[in-house]
């Protein structure tokens, strides 16, 4: 039977999960991926590389999962699709061709207009983002001698309430490795809507919110943000003064898809079959796909899974299955040892969730390494890289 080339776009979860499945059956796949960036960027954890985590366990070098298996990796932006002749064309050029395109590019940042929010604010959807963050509060504490007025935080999802509940602690102890005395911190979490955790019932918001309260955390709820300068932002028509917000409010769907003809629902999130087909041979996996639980790293995992087993089943000559959605485990950290854990009707808060937590990274781990890598990866999860990146680049001069 003639190997079918399987083009894959995308470096994260769905991308990557979609080539090691199908890297399996070399007699029947040629597999390439493209990516934008040579790591794959582990997001759960990325608010913890901000915070002084090890970088080791968010960046991951796309050659250290699949270098030795049945996948070219090639580095480039995808820009154009053509149907009809089954290529991809990247931004710098590059022409790639396939027989199947599994498309899993990730979302983007959205930031809803809002007036200096992208040229001012920080975020942490990517390595390069956690590092600039983490840069810019030692920076702050060595140029002011004290901490910022206020650390505002904007965004009361996963990502923000996992930073927030991890801010304290990290900027107490680089405070004290600048030598600077203890005091009180003001740290904000805004958010829209009327509580944290909005997609969540209300008594797994509650938690979260007596949770950051504990810790110190100002909550500012149903409380929207109009625009941001670089010494300021304007929230419900209030000016607070700040050097350091974090944006981890919104995403959109990458715009590739809508610049490239897909069909796509109100959410702009692109239609799909029961095969997760777009397009007869196209399939859209992941964020980008229009399904229940879609924006999940379960989801996307799910997803490349389901589009890898089919394809290996065509292969074989076998009925394809119709893809039916998965409801994911919500595990979401605040703080020290403390992570809420939402398992359908089940709701577990305290060290039993952070237990959980753990082992949700290492079963997210071990669906791209090895058992021993994965475990490695933890392990490393757990160590603090305190290391002022600032002075280490002035020692470097």
């Amino acid at each position: 039977m003639k190997q079918k080339h399987v083009l894959i776009v995308g470096g994260g979860f769905g991308g990557v999960k979609a080539a090691l499945d199908l890297a399996a059956h070399e007699e029947h796949f040629k597999i390439t991926l493209l990516s934008d960036t040579d790591a794959f960027s582990y997001h759960p954890t990325l608010y913890h590389t901000a915070t002084g985590g090890s970088r080791e366990v968010s960046d991951i070098p796309l050659k250290e999962i699949l270098g030795n298996k049945n996948v070219e990796i090639i580095l480039g932006h995808a820009d154009k699709l053509n149907r009809e002749n089954k290529t991809i064309h990247t931004e710098d050029g590059q022409k790639l061709s396939y027989d199947i395109l599994i498309l899993a590019l990730g979302a983007v940042t959205n930031y809803f207009g809002i007036k200096g929010m992208q040229e001012y604010s920080y975020g942490i959807k990517s390595i390069q983002e956690a590092e600039e963050l983490k840069a810019h509060l030692h920076k702050q504490l060595i140029e002011d001698k004290k901490p910022d007025l206020n650390y505002i935080i904007i965004g009361g999802g996963p990502t923000g309430v996992e930073l927030a509940g991890a801010l304290p602690g990290y900027v107490k102890r680089i405070m004290a490795q600048h030598g600077l005395p203890d005091t009180k911190l003001h740290i904000d979490l805004v958010e829209a809507a009327p509580h944290l955790m909005p997609r969540m019932p209300k008594s797994v918001s509650k938690a979260f919110e007596r949770q950051l309260r504990s810790l110190g955390i100002k909550l500012y709820l149903g409380t929207p943000v109009q625009a941001e300068t670089a010494n300021t932002i304007l929230m419900n028509g209030k000016y607070v003064r700040s050097h350091t917000v974090v944006w981890t409010a919104g995403i959109a769907n990458n715009p590739f898809f809508e610049a490239n003809g897909f069909i796509v629902a109100k959410n702009h999130k692109v239609q799909v079959d029961k095969l997760m087909q777009a397009w007869p041979g196209i399939f859209v996996i992941g964020d980008n796909a229009d399904t229940q639980y879609s924006g999940m790293a379960q989801t996307a995992l799910y997803d490349a899974h389901f589009v890898a087993e089919n394809l290996i089943r065509h292969a074989a000559g076998e009925r394809p299955y119709a893809y039916k959605p998965k409801k994911p485990i919500y595990v979401t950290p605040a703080g020290p040892h403390w992570a809420s854990v939402v398992w359908g009707p089940v709701h577990l808060y305290g060290w039993l969730g952070w237990a959980m937590r753990q082992a949700a990274d290492w079963i997210g781990y071990k669906d791209l390494e090895p058992w021993w890598r994965a475990t490695e990866l933890l392990l490393a999860g757990a160590d603090h890289e305190d290391n002022c990146p600032i002075c280490a680049a002035n020692a470097a001069k």
